[in-house]
């Protein structure tokens, strides 16, 4: 039998480690809530922070620091992404109904899937698609606990910054497959870039409040090592090198991981409505991977002559 080619056992371990991503951002319901009353700037300082100097040290220790240096076009492009997307999204939840802004947010997996359609040598095809509307139809069915959606034009402000939030994320996500040659190391620039900005937004929009106690430190370090630290690592990987059809569609398991831990520690009950929403994003991950899980002797041979990512 044909064995996969080098070119595809490249995607495929992309992938499989763009999707580590996707475990780690389900961890935030939990760890957010376990962060206290610390506003959210000063929340995504923090863990930037501490992200941005933890990786800086690891790659000063390791050899690889001058992997950082990069053009400025390249670091104000990595750190407005990091930014822009929780700066729009943290304005999108103050402005208008929390379930509403989720939901609007939660379009960028789905965006992400119909840009990729504009990178070279990627094919958009119709199970991409599917399998991404169904993993939006988990997720909204999640987030707004089955009730359906009312949007207010009152609330408008808030619904333009969820909207921004979205495309910030999905062009962010899209466009650094076009900058392949950029070294995953440069995400600690990007992280200490989003610390200070965020800093500065903390400043001028929030009123200071610390960890009160061990346990919330506790929870602002997990938060800071693997939901806003590794997992913007990971993903750079994943977009750069995997399929990135299969990272749009599979980003919508985070919703629903994140209400199953929070469940499992006592800050939410199991209903239908978490089991169904379960079922679709599941369905949709397996439509979305077709070409990936089940993949033909005859598909192994045709990957042999596919270019690397």
């Amino acid at each position: 039998m044909s064995e996969i080619s080098p070119a595809a056992t490249v995607r495929l371990r992309a992938t499989l480690v763009g999707l580590t991503a996707v475990l780690m951002w389900s961890t935030l319901g939990l760890f957010g809530a376990a962060s206290g009353k610390v506003p959210p700037f000063l929340l995504n300082a923090l863990c930037f922070g501490l992200s941005g100097i933890v990786a800086t040290l690891w790659l000063g220790l390791t050899g690889r620091l001058a992997r950082m240096r990069q053009p400025v076009g390249v670091l104000a492009f990595g750190t407005l992404g990091l930014f822009g997307f929780h700066f729009f999204y943290f304005t999108a939840i103050r402005n208008a109904p929390p379930v509403d802004a989720n939901l609007i947010n939660y379009t960028w997996p789905l965006l992400i899937v119909v840009f990729s359609a504009l990178l070279p040598g990627e094919r958009l095809k119709a199970h991409h698609v599917l399998g991404t509307l169904l993993g939006l139809a988990g997720a909204a069915l999640l987030v707004t606990g089955g009730k359906g959606l009312t949007l207010d034009p009152a609330h408008a402000p808030g619904y333009l910054a969820a909207c921004a939030s979205a495309l910030f994320w999905s062009s962010y996500s899209v466009l650094s497959r076009r900058l392949g040659k950029v070294p995953t190391e440069a995400v600690a620039g990007f992280c200490l870039g989003t610390s200070v900005l965020s800093l500065a937004a903390h400043l001028a929009f929030e009123t200071t409040v610390w960890p009160a106690s061990p346990s919330e430190w506790g929870a602002v370090l997990a938060l800071a090592a693997f939901p806003v630290g590794l997992a913007f690592f990971v993903w750079d990987i994943g977009v750069k090198h995997g399929d990135i059809q299969v990272l749009g569609a599979g980003a919508y398991a985070a919703p629903v991981l994140s209400t199953l831990l929070l469940i499992a520690f006592g800050f939410g009950a199991f209903t239908m409505v978490v089991a169904l929403a379960c079922g679709l994003v599941t369905l949709g991950a397996v439509v979305a991977a077709k070409d990936m899980i089940f993949r033909t002797p005859t598909k192994r041979r045709l990957a042999k002559t596919e270019p690397s990512a």
